[in-house]
């Protein structure tokens, strides 16, 4: 494979590259068993289908396309590494020729970690937590009978015949006399306490710990405030149209989740989706300032997540979601333990 690189504005850069037709076709049967899986042929349980069945009914442009997506997969960390570029972020991959029984030729543009010029974040850290001590009051008992009648309740809707509360239907409100009692036998049927006074132990150490990370969203938001004021540098525009494209998917997640269809959704509010990334533009690039200046800092102060640490976290996605992406989700895990790291270093200023 040869590659070359071309330095952009705004800490991005151009790759260039040409990968040979022997190495490209090595990936037609990886291709093959993909496109496989995706496919419900006639006489096959899907993904059961041989691959000579699979060629005969996909096309050789949809082949070649599976074929390059997988071979720039497995390519575009080795070109990193060969370059010794300090990437970032999801690149932007291109097909500029593919053709059976050529070279590969793709294009890809990429953003490089740029060198923001940072504050003090230690000190910035230190008087921002000096000035927003994370402090929880002890629960008050109004609070922990609360829940616990919140409980008796859900207990007493889960036990009623299935008509007299169908799905969609508001629960119908019920008086003291028909909610179980709140006694031993009731706090057994969430777990095996001891007591109702070990149950309400339990509850009240679950609401403080609620209190706690409330009050520490509070303080990583005073020092994300202070960081981004005080930090400058070059933001790639890649990385903003990545966070762009983050807002949009979890919005459309969101519509789609209510029963509604995107478009309708946009019809409604009368908006196109370019007016929307028009409207996110400035939060977006906050966000990728962030992303940034995180990075740096645990750049500076080796607070990189192990290779052991992000495997286990990786195993435990891919293990409940079956259809996740373990690229995807590696990237993810990445930053978002980079992130902790980097916010508990700060906090403990």
């Amino acid at each position: 494979m040869k590659t070359t690189i071309k330095k952009l504005e705004k800490s991005e850069v151009e790759i260039v590259g040409v990968l040979e037709v022997a190495e490209f076709e090595k990936y037609e049967d990886k291709a093959l068993g993909i496109i496989g899986d995706r496919l419900e042929l006639p006489g096959f349980r899907k993904g059961k289908a041989p691959a000579t069945v699979v060629r005969e009914h996909a096309s050789e442009m949809m082949i070649l396309e599976e074929m390059a997506e997988q071979a720039l997969h497995d390519a575009y960390p080795k070109i990193i590494e060969e370059h010794k570029l300090d990437a970032i972020g999801r690149p932007q991959i291109m097909i500029t020729k593919i053709a059976k029984g050529s070279d590969l030729e793709f294009k890809i543009i990429t953003a490089v970690l740029p060198e923001m010029k940072l504050p003090d974040y230690k000190k910035l850290a230190k008087e921002v937590v000096k000035k927003n001590p994370v402090k929880v009051d002890e629960i008050p008992e109004a609070d922990v009978e609360k829940a616990i009648l919140e409980l008796r309740k859900m207990r007493a809707h889960q036990a009623m015949p299935k008509h007299e509360h169908e799905d969609g239907a508001e629960h119908p409100e019920l008086s003291e006399e028909e909610l179980p009692a709140f006694d031993d036998a009731f706090v057994k049927t969430f777990c095996e306490f001891a007591s109702t006074d070990a149950f309400k132990d339990k509850i009240r150490g679950n609401l403080k710990m609620e209190k706690e990370v409330i009050e520490k969203d509070k303080l990583r938001l005073a020092i994300v405030e202070e960081l981004l004021k005080e930090t400058s540098g070059d933001i790639p525009e890649i990385l903003i149209q990545s966070e762009t494209d983050k807002i949009l998917y979890k919005l459309e997640a969101d519509i789609t989740n209510m029963g509604f269809k995107f478009d309708d959704y946009l019809v409604q509010i009368k908006k196109t989706e370019e007016e929307l990334r028009k409207e996110w533009r400035t939060d977006a690039e906050k966000r990728a300032k962030l992303q940034l200046t995180i990075h740096n800092i645990s750049n500076k102060e080796n607070l990189k997540p192990t290779e052991e640490e992000i495997e286990k976290e990786v195993t435990n996605i891919v293990t409940m979601y079956k259809d996740a992406d373990p690229v995807r989700a590696r990237a993810y895990v990445e930053n978002m333990m980079e992130n902790e790291k980097v916010f508990q270093f700060l906090e403990n200023q």
